[in-house]
């Protein structure tokens, strides 16, 4: 078995750098855990443990477009319904032809400005997210940028609106505790973040560039409003199970059913999942992120293959088929179904983009090599 001395090394070299204070790290292969465990501190004096609930910050929103796949599943929506059959009001400033499809490819036009982390209400967030323009010369489907909040909140609400609990109830009972995951959350209860105590792991800014920035993403305040876009909090490796779940290994293994039993306590069918996970999205220039990415339903696919610089990536050896999700500067969670490896981690330090983006690289192309999942060139469906 591994022991992973080269990720480990990584991590504990971007702590004597200062790039984060402390992380967490989970890895899992064909079912089995390979690593559950933590690095350094959560905050002065206070160690990190594998228990600690730091915040995911983006790579929660995957957790949106599985709640969307069990609607789907249910016949309570189609992908190309329009949201405004659902939510009338967000129809205003010129977003009539926006379908969910759009909502979970980046491709709907209405990024903002609406940031994640704002004060207010569930029922304000949504009434500012439906008050958004359509941005100019931006047709839905044809023109790609990643929304970081504006759509979010919006899923949130059709699940809302099409299942009668809130989101955060919903992802609760329909998502985490099926897997197990009972301190896993998008949106605290104040007792319950009262109640954790030391475990509350904040993320800290460590990019000199934004020393002095003010940021709320700590406050219980922020945490209490479910954010689906970027407040989902716990231990990475909630994070993980939730991969695990979309496992869909040989049936040859599985006594002819083709999925594991996590699948099923997610209440999805095998084909939702590969649809959710397939290449929707492929050579589109994202006008957020300046390059090209390429997204499945709520997923962000390995996309190394375009030339250029490429944010939030998988590493070096990810295949090709490699789908998840990062969290700004400081989280990473993903599947590579060509190894059946799930991977979640997350660095408690906000040490600035480009500084990041290596960090990601490093640690998650060091999985590989101590896994010794490394393909020779030329190797069929390698990354």
């Amino acid at each position: 078995m591994s022991t992973f001395s080269r990720t480990i090394q990584t991590i504990e070299q971007g702590i004597i750098q200062g790039l984060h204070p402390g992380a967490q790290l989970y890895i899992s292969l064909k079912g089995e855990t390979l690593f559950d465990d933590a690095f350094g501190e959560a905050r002065p004096g206070v160690p990190m443990t594998r228990d600690s609930l730091p915040i995911w910050m983006s790579a929660g929103k995957p957790i949106a477009a599985i709640a969307i796949a069990q609607l789907l599943d249910q016949h309570k929506l189609n992908l190309d319904d329009r949201v405004a059959q659902y939510i009338p009001r967000f129809a205003q400033h010129g977003k009539a032809p926006i379908t969910i499809r759009h909502l979970l490819l980046h491709t709907a036009g209405f990024r903002g400005p609406m940031g994640s982390f704002e004060s207010g209400s569930w029922e304000s967030q949504i009434d500012k997210a439906c008050a958004l323009k359509l941005e100019p010369h931006w047709t839905p489907g044809d023109k790609a940028g990643y929304h970081p909040g504006s759509s979010w909140f919006i899923l949130g609400e059709l699940i809302r609106i099409l299942d009668g609990r809130p989101y955060d109830q919903y992802v609760r009972e329909e998502i985490f505790v099926p897997l197990g995951e009972e301190d896993a959350w998008v949106g605290m209860p104040l007792d319950r973040w009262e109640s954790y105590g030391d475990r509350i792991a904040p993320t800290h800014i460590t990019d000199p560039a934004q020393k002095n920035v003010v940021t709320k993403l700590n406050d219980a305040e922020i945490a209490v409003l479910p954010r689906p876009g970027a407040n989902a909090r716990g231990p990475i490796r909630s994070l993980a199970k939730v991969y695990e779940s979309l496992r869909l290994v040989d049936s040859a293994t599985k006594g002819g059913t083709g999925i594991p039993a996590f699948v099923s306590r997610l209440k999805l069918q095998p084909q939702t999942v590969r649809d959710f996970t397939a290449r929707h999205r492929a050579g589109m220039f994202d006008h957020t992120f300046k390059c090209v990415l390429d997204w499945g339903l709520g997923f962000l696919l390995d996309s190394k293959q375009y030339a250029g610089e490429h944010p939030y990536g998988y590493g070096a050896h990810a295949s090709t088929a490699t789908f998840g999700h990062s969290g700004n500067q400081c989280s990473c969670a993903f599947l590579d179904p060509q190894y059946d490896l799930v991977v979640a981690w997350l660095c408690n330090g906000m040490c600035g983009d480009e500084a990041h983006n290596v960090r990601q690289s490093a640690i998650n192309t060091a999985i590989y090599s101590d896994l010794g999942l490394v393909p020779s060139p030329g190797t069929p469906g390698e990354g």
